[in-house]
């Protein structure tokens, strides 16, 4: 199968939760880092990581700031990391056998 090419699923969005973060956020556009971390059903410190990958990638941009003296992180997907999920999910279609 000529189509069949495993090395064109991008490693960073594959992951469970990084997968989940830019699927939420292509409809999203935003979040906050508590909103994601529900929706994921994930730790803390698990979706910082994941997070911290996806924004060395430049596929997420993450602001701090503080809304009174409480933290807010917030969370926005980038052109390119809309650009990486799409380019995913063709990649993984690509894999999927035709019905003849």
């Amino acid at each position: 199968m000529e189509s069949f090419d495993i090395e064109a699923i991008d490693e960073v969005v594959h992951g469970r939760v990084r997968l989940g973060v830019l699927a939420y956020l292509v409809t999203a556009g935003s979040a906050e880092f508590g909103e994601l971390r529900v929706r994921l059903q994930t730790t803390d410190g698990n979706l910082s990581v994941h997070l911290r990958k996806l924004e060395l990638a430049g596929y997420v941009e993450v602001t701090k700031s503080f809304v009174g003296r409480k933290p807010l992180t917030r969370v926005q997907i980038t052109t390119a990391g809309r650009d990486a999920f799409e380019a995913w999910l063709a990649a993984i279609e690509r894999l999927m056998p035709r019905p003849v």
